[in-house]
C-alpha cells in the first residue's frame, strides 16, 4: 500500500498512462506529425496537458491512400481543485451520504478532480472510433488553513472505454470486449457484465433509438459504499486502494484492447460510399455528445472550462443526410452495424 495521498498516485498513474498511450498511436505512423503537446494552468486552481493530433481531409492527397492514419485524436489530462457550490453538493450526495449539506447554506466545499480522457478517430472507416475517461474525484473538509489540505470526507472513481465502429468487423469487438474483460475479472465476476450493461445504457442515442457504437464498459461513484449496480455481496474491490488498482488494470487495458484492431485495419482501402458512411456515423457521435454526454454538459456549464479541451472529442468531419438509405438497404455492410446498435450484444 502506497504511502501517498490518492491525489498523488492518480496524478502520477494519468501522467504516465497519457504517455504511453500516445507514444503507441505516434509509433504507429511515424510519418506523421507528432501530437501537439499543449500545457495549460487553470485560473480557478489546477492544470493539466492536451496531447492533440489533427490533419484535415483536405492534406490527403488520395482518400483511398490516406496520408496519416489518424484524422483526430486527443489525449488529455487534467488536475484541478476549487469549490463546490450548494448545487453541486446537494446532486452529489445523492451518492455519497458522508457529504455534509445543509440546503439554507450557501457554503461551498473544497473539491480535486483527476483524470484522463481520450478520443481518436481515425481515417478510414474501417478503423474505429474509441473512447476512454478513468477519473478520480474528491471533496474534504473546509477551513483546512491556508496551503493546507482538509480531510477527505467523500471519494470516488469512474471511467470507462467504448468502441465505435462504422464497419463491424467481429473479431475487433470479440478482442476489445475480452480484453477489458479480463481486465475486470480478477476483482469479481459482477465488475464486467454490471459495467458492460452501463455502458450499453448510457451511449444511447434516444431520439435515434440507437447505441452510439458497440459498447465496453462504463461505471461512476465507485467507493466504499453500496454501488447502485452492483449487489451489496458482490465481489468486489471496496477500499480505495483496491479501487485504484481496478481503475489502473481497466487503464492498461486500453492500448492492448484497441491498438491491435487499428493496426489492423488502418491500411484498408475505401471507397467514396464507405467513408460517406463513416461521416453519417460521425454525426451520430456528434449528436451524442453534445445532446446527451454528461461531461460534456457539465464541462459546457463550467466556469473557466477549457473548451478546446471539452470539444477536442468531436471528429475533423461529419456528415448530416435527410433520410439517408444508407444503414437500411437487408443484408448491406452498413445494416449489420445497426443490427448491433440497435440491439447490443454479448461479445464476451
Amino acid at each position: 500500500m502506497s504511502s501517498k495521498p490518492m491525489r498523488q498516485q492518480m496524478e502520477e498513474y494519468i501522467l504516465d498512462l497519457q504517455d504511453k498511450i500516445v507514444a503507441a498511436l505516434e509509433n504507429l505512423d511515424p510519418n506523421a506529425p507528432a501530437f501537439k503537446r499543449d500545457s495549460w494552468v487553470r485560473a480557478q486552481g489546477g492544470k493539466g496537458i492536451s496531447c492533440v493530433f489533427a490533419m484535415p481531409e483536405a492534406l490527403s492527397v488520395d482518400a483511398a491512400a490516406p496520408v496519416s492514419v489518424l484524422e483526430k485524436a486527443g489525449v488529455n489530462i487534467s488536475i484541478v481543485h476549487g469549490s463546490l457550490p450548494p448545487a453541486a453538493i446537494k446532486q452529489m450526495r445523492v451518492e455519497h451520504t458522508s457529504i455534509p449539506y445543509d440546503p439554507e447554506s450557501t457554503a461551498t466545499l473544497p473539491f480535486f478532480a483527476a483524470g484522463i480522457s481520450l478520443v481518436i478517430h481515425p481515417r478510414s472507416p474501417h478503423a474505429p472510433t474509441v473512447h476512454a475517461n478513468y477519473r478520480y474525484f474528491e471533496i474534504t473538509e473546509p477551513n483546512a488553513g491556508e496551503g493546507a489540505q482538509g480531510k477527505v470526507i467523500a471519494w470516488w472513481f469512474g471511467g470507462g472505454c467504448d468502441l465505435t465502429p462504422s464497419y463491424l468487423y467481429e473479431e475487433d469487438a470479440v478482442h476489445f470486449h475480452k480484453t477489458i474483460k479480463d481486465a475486470c475479472d480478477p476483482y469479481g465476476p459482477a465488475i464486467y457484465p454490471a459495467f458492460k450493461k452501463w455502458c450499453d445504457e448510457y451511449f444511447y442515442i434516444p431520439h435515434r433509438q440507437e447505441s452510439r457504437g458497440i459498447g465496453g464498459i462504463f461505471f461512476d461513484d465507485l467507493c466504499e459504499q453500496k454501488h447502485q449496480r452492483l449487489d451489496d455481496d458482490a465481489v468486489r474491490p471496496r477500499n480505495a486502494e483496491d479501487i485504484f488498482e481496478f481503475v489502473k488494470h481497466a487503464g492498461n487495458a486500453f492500448i492492448p484492447s484497441y491498438i491491435p484492431i487499428l493496426e489492423r485495419r488502418m491500411s484498408m482501402l475505401s471507397t467514396a460510399e464507405e467513408r460517406r458512411w463513416q461521416l453519417i456515423r460521425r454525426g451520430r457521435y456528434v449528436e451524442f455528445n453534445l445532446v446527451y454526454d454528461r461531461g460534456t454538459k457539465f464541462g459546457l456549464a463550467t466556469p473557466g472550462a477549457r473548451i478546446e479541451s471539452i470539444l477536442m472529442s468531436l471528429p475533423e468531419t461529419a456528415r448530416w443526410e435527410y433520410m439517408s438509405e444508407m444503414g437500411t438497404e437487408e443484408g448491406s455492410k452498413e445494416a449489420k452495424l445497426m443490427e448491433v446498435v440497435k440491439k447490443p450484444r454479448q461479445w464476451a
